[in-house]
């Protein structure tokens, strides 16, 4: 079904734009991750755009929600407040070269579209500006700038609309087009494109972005220009395609995105970081000499950074100097580059089975990981989306995945997670764990050595048993199941209600774990957060061992978990 046109580039129209580019790269996923072959032949370009949009929508769902709520007036949003969600979501979602890229030129268009905040919608020259804008500050953001590149694609795009006359539709065509061209070149720009026989990956990724914004200006998806581009993407596509799946080693080292150049750096960093413009400067000229594929993006104290090198834990420090790093990820090139070693190498075998779990801390992760699950650390208000959830089990490597989501919120997004691994031929089961300690508790009786079945049914059976609770603070006033809090007032959640609205943060921990407690148990479970106090877990192991005869208590660090304190009792 054709999709509705927008006239002018309002909210409504990055809303809509949001949802036909996840669409569109959902569909080129595969194609574009089976011709990634710079800046590391990892076979995951695709996917990490795919996740860096979803994150972008995600955000801007979440303001038209907030406005149909009614928490931000009777109106919808704004054009400036969809444009800056959408930067924002891209912008700690950003994975990946690609993706961290990406982020920028949507940080880019929203500098530009953003910057009147009374101007409900812009037209056909306002969208060529931000586009100008987009590619500009793209270019900007990386340390060495590369043509054949996504941003060679992104510039090209950027010159046909500033030459274009009309509505944004016209400027919209005209920018797709002027990508689609300097695609099909791109080849000719870098020798690795022109030795595989493909088009860069980002660029593709890129094309299928400009094409959604067409499509949401004219209601229908662009059709074929008359240059030989999309024969050439096609050919090339098809070319690698080949190549990548010629043998399961190769796909593998797709699925699970560990291929890199054997001379290159060892290990993928990237993490999001709170930092002033002058540390982050800095910052940049230190990263620049530990490695390359350097790209640094965002700004107004937020940034993301990403970096190819073989010292990670330098690139880390190097962080922590700057400001305050969090969501770190380290993904280690191990495989070698999967469109050139067409097989040689002997593939890495299957686990039989494998647990994926969602923490919301630091320290759980290191705990979960120690414990042989695949942790995917969710930053409080930043839950993970169903596409990292997939990209997790994929990179389990394993026949048989048990996914605990460790969240109440995550229900459904896990579900989605798991029926599309069960479509790739993976078996899933999804255990509907509502907190991170009801996570512990499974794995702690998970055999893999057990039949499929009876593992996951020990599992649930073992999380069900546990009851959870959390001590938090409010962060305004609101009603509650045991009355009106304000903000400031600690709260304590038993099995997800508040049960407990106190003062002092040990005294509210304190009456929480009686009333579990009053209903019997065996082990007690505390995860403390960065934010709790020293001696909390103190006071409780005291409480439990003056008043409570045979029960043990077991103390984790939780980190940056957005609790202060969780606790469980089975």
């Amino acid at each position: 079904m054709a999709q509705v046109p927008q006239t002018f580039f309002d909210a409504l129209a990055v809303r809509t734009w949001c949802g036909l580019a996840l669409r569109a790269l959902g569909h080129a996923r595969e194609e574009i991750d089976a011709i990634n072959v710079y800046p590391v032949a990892d076979g995951d370009t695709g996917t990490n755009l795919y996740l860096t949009v979803e994150s972008a929508a995600a955000a801007v769902e979440a303001v038209f929600d907030g406005h149909a709520a009614g928490r931000r007036g009777p109106a919808g949003p704004s054009l400036a407040d969809a444009v800056r969600a959408m930067a924002h979501g891209a912008l700690i979602g950003a994975r990946g070269n690609s993706g961290t890229i990406l982020a920028q030129l949507l940080r880019g268009m929203s500098q530009v579209l953003a910057a009147d905040a009374a101007t409900p919608h812009t037209d056909g020259p306002g969208l060529g500006l931000a586009l100008r804008q987009a590619a500009d500050s793209a270019r900007q953001a990386v340390a060495h700038p590369v043509e054949g590149t996504v941003l060679t694609v992104a510039s090209a795009a950027a010159d046909a609309a500033g030459g274009a006359e009309g509505d944004c539709g016209k400027v919209a065509r005209a920018a797709y087009d002027g990508a689609r061209a300097a695609l099909a070149a791109t080849p000719g720009q870098l020798a690795v494109l022109r030795r595989a026989g493909v088009v860069d990956a980002g660029g593709r990724g890129l094309v299928a972005v400009l094409g959604a914004l067409v499509e949401t200006f004219t209601g229908e998806a662009p059709t074929a220009a008359s240059d030989g581009a999309r024969a050439h993407e096609e050919e090339a596509a098809a070319a690698a395609h080949a190549r990548v799946h010629a043998s399961p080693a190769a796909e593998d080292a797709v699925v699970c995105a560990e291929g890199g150049p054997e001379d290159g750096p060892a290990f993928e960093v990237i993490y999001l970081l709170e930092a002033t413009d002058e540390a982050v400067a800095r910052l940049r000229h230190r990263l620049d000499a530990l490695g390359d594929s350097l790209v640094v993006v965002g700004g107004d104290g937020l940034w993301n950074v990403h970096v190819h090198v073989d010292d990670a834990g330098a690139a880390v420090e190097a962080g922590v100097e700057a400001g305050r790093p969090y969501r770190i990820r380290i993904t280690h090139f191990g495989l070698g580059d999967v469109h050139t070693t067409r097989g040689e190498r002997p593939p890495r075998e299957r686990a039989q089975r494998a647990v994926v779990a969602v923490v919301p801390g630091e320290g759980l992760a290191g705990l979960y990981t120690e414990a042989g699950a695949t942790a995917v650390l969710a930053r409080p208000g930043e839950p993970p989306a169903s596409g990292e959830l997939v990209h997790a089990v994929r990179c389990a490597h394993a026949r048989e995945v048990v996914l605990l989501p460790n969240d109440a919120d995550l229900r459904h997004t896990a579900a989605a997670a798991a029926e599309q691994a069960r479509a790739e031929g993976i078996r899933v089961a999804l255990i509907p764990t509502r907190s991170a300690v009801q996570g512990i508790a499974a794995l702690a009786v998970h055999e893999p050595e057990r039949r499929f079945d009876e593992d996951v049914v020990a599992m649930t059976s073992a999380a069900g048993t546990t009851r959870y609770a959390e001590v938090t603070l409010a962060e305004h006033e609101s009603w509650t199941t045991a009355g009106i809090c304000q903000a400031g007032d600690v709260l304590g959640l038993i099995d997800g209600d508040v049960a407990v609205i106190g003062a002092d943060v040990n005294d509210t921990a304190r009456t929480v774990l009686d009333r579990m407690l009053a209903a019997g148990g065996e082990l007690v479970t505390l995860v403390l957060g960065d934010e709790a106090p020293e001696d909390i877990a103190d006071c409780l192991e005291a409480r439990v061992r003056e008043t409570y005869l045979a029960v043990d208590t077991v103390v984790y660090r939780g980190g940056r978990q957005g609790a202060l304190l969780l606790i469980g009792v089975e």
